[in-house]
């Protein structure tokens, strides 16, 4: 018995700014600040190989002066439209009903909500009454590989069920008007909004890449390197400058192993479904596994079409791989890094 991957779906924001349109918001929050940083923060933008970012708010909403209550409000009342939507557009894509899902997994960080997401899709969508439920919170960028994780074991567990992982985000709404620091500025810079849906299956019938194999690794001593530090104005982002150091460091252990242990070797990889975390940490995975002979060219792009969505990024750039023309028997590599520090992987093949 198999576990698949059955369909993969993204739903975006409404509101949406190009880079360029951004930086004249820039030059009123940092009235006041010295001109010289004020250029640098600019430049932070502008080099972020993100050329649009989409948000749960408009850019002044953004840019304002609100609470930690009025902006979580926000956060998850699109969280829900946002829900609804991706999962629809993900059931749609194989013709499934939403009672057909026996696991319901949503993922998410930016925010907090309880009852957590899950509730209300069950509700405003009438899923079984029996669904099982797991909201995963606390994970950062790593969940939506986690998801996966999650949800592959419990397929393996019960032949013939069907699960659905949602990640929603909201990075904006954890934006810090009053913090000049760099790693509220580079995550401004960095993060946007989004949703993405994965349907995963252990039915005979259903058809997709199979899980063949799912591995997580953890950090030593690297809990202080990212996360949020939860204060009465938000969730203020923790970014240590160390961080890409670090995953090359940890680079060999973290892929080889695993692969060993799968009977592979780098070489037999064809595809590589990495998370986008940001333009530093893609140009180190870039070179490691460009001295490898590979390329990460859809993770760039999908940090150049919407930015790094935390949860949600790799999943987004999974269904590019998911809506290619693959030949059968290949294999791919997911590959997340998150709070912790931890790095995910899970093994594919068509």
């Amino acid at each position: 018995m198999s576990v698949k991957i059955a369909a993969v779906a993204k739903s975006l924001p409404e509101n949406w700014r190009d880079t360029n349109d951004i930086l004249p918001f820039l030059d009123t929050w940092l009235e006041g600040q010295e001109s010289r940083f004020q250029r640098k923060v600019k430049k932070i933008f502008e080099n972020a190989a993100v050329d649009r970012r989409y948000s749960v708010m408009s850019p002044a909403e953004v840019f304002s002066s609100t609470s930690f209550e009025d902006k979580n409000a926000i956060y998850s009342r699109e969280c829900i439209k946002l829900g609804e939507d991706v999962l629809t557009k993900a059931l749609a894509k194989v013709n499934w009903q939403t009672t057909d899902i026996d696991y319901l997994i949503t993922v998410s960080c930016t925010g907090i909500m309880i009852p957590s997401l899950d509730a209300y899709l069950i509700n405003s969508m009438q899923m079984k009454q029996d669904v099982v439920r797991l909201p995963v919170t606390e994970m950062g960028c790593v969940a939506g590989v986690s998801g996966i994780i999650y949800a592959k074991n419990f397929l393996k567990a019960n032949p013939g069920k069907r699960a659905a992982l949602l990640a929603v985000e909201s990075p904006t709404a954890t934006f810090q008007l009053n913090d000049f620091s760099m790693a509220n500025i580079v995550s401004a810079a960095i993060f946007g909004d989004g949703a993405a849906c994965v349907l995963l299956s252990s039915h005979e019938d259903d058809k997709g890449p199979e899980v063949v194999s799912e591995e997580m690794y953890h950090f030593y001593d690297a809990t202080h390197m990212m996360g949020f530090n939860l204060t009465n104005s938000g969730l203020q982002m923790v970014l240590d400058k160390a961080v890409t150091d670090n995953i090359a460091e940890h680079f060999p252990a973290i892929i080889h192993p695993f692969l060993k242990k799968n009977g592979l070797v780098i070489e037999d990889i064809s595809h590589l479904i990495f998370h986008p975390g940001g333009r530093k940490i893609v140009e180190v995975v870039q070179e490691l596994f460009g001295k490898l002979g590979k390329n990460i060219d859809d993770t760039k792009e999908v940090l150049r079409l919407y930015g790094n969505m935390s949860s949600a990024t790799v999943l987004y750039v999974l269904e590019r791989f998911m809506d290619k023309p693959l030949n059968e028997g290949e294999y791919g590599l997911m590959l997340s890094f998150g709070p912790g520090f931890t790095a995910q992987r899970v093994l594919l093949q068509w």
